[in-house]
């Protein structure tokens, strides 16, 4: 393998047990065709069937406050049911019955995946820190970091790598660790979600109109799983 083929490393490791609430870092992962293993495998469900989200669409139902509630598989063991963790970082009794309280919805419930796909469009999204330390010197003064953009992967790149370097893999296969192979398709179109307060991070406007009018909306690659296998922390991002 080339050196010049090394993109970056890997990290930080985010897995999102219960779709749009905070996630919880891992040091590493299963990844198969669905992507980290237990991503985004609950979500908080309405009795028309749409998923808790930051956007109104045909799948999805705009349910503030879900960002300020947070999820983990208890010992990070996936086969297990996550705990929801309430804004103070308590592990919730009843989840069903505290997202109703919290959202002031009785029409909700924390619902396990099943015929209709969690994600909002692709199984993996990956960022880097060069495209993370642009959005941070264009809202100076508003705290940014990963947790606004929700990825699973974030990438050290080398210093001196310019923003938005994540567009030149779209259409490229790349190997992390040992066995796991990833193709980059495309980026995500970003909605008012990277606003939102969430634990110690602020609302502000700011940050999806600097990513609004430097990038037309879009930030991250996404990408589909060629080959299953685990990522760590500090693997390379090898294009292939």
């Amino acid at each position: 393998m080339a050196r010049d083929s090394v993109l970056g490393t890997v990290e930080r490791i985010w897995r999102y047990p219960i779709k749009s609430t905070g996630g919880e870092m891992v040091e590493e992962a299963e990844v198969d065709a669905r992507g980290l293993v237990g991503d985004r495998l609950y979500a908080v469900r309405d009795a028309g069937g749409k998923l808790g989200s930051g956007k109104n669409t045909r799948r999805f139902r705009r349910m503030p406050g879900l960002l300020r509630l947070r999820s983990r598989y208890p010992g990070g063991v996936t086969t297990r049911t996550p705990e929801l963790l309430d804004p103070d970082g308590t592990p919730v009794a009843d989840p069903t019955g505290y997202v109703r309280h919290h959202l002031r919805r009785d029409d909700v419930e924390v619902a396990r995946e099943d015929a209709v796909s969690h994600f909002d469009q692709l199984p993996l999204s990956v960022l880097t820190t060069a495209t993370l330390d642009w959005v941070r010197a264009a809202v100076p003064g508003v705290p940014v970091d990963e947790r606004r953009f929700r990825p699973n992967l974030l990438i050290r790149t080398p210093p001196g790598t310019r923003p938005f370097v994540e567009d030149d893999w779209f259409g490229g296969t790349a190997r992390i660790g040992s066995a796991l192979r990833i193709r980059f398709e495309r980026s995500s179109e970003r909605c008012v979600m990277i606003n939102e307060a969430q634990q110690d991070l602020p609302h502000s406007p700011l940050v999806l109109r600097a990513v609004a009018q430097s990038h037309d909306l879009r930030l991250d690659a996404l990408a589909t799983v060629a080959h299953p296998g685990r990522v760590r922390l500090g693997d390379p991002l090898e294009l292939t």
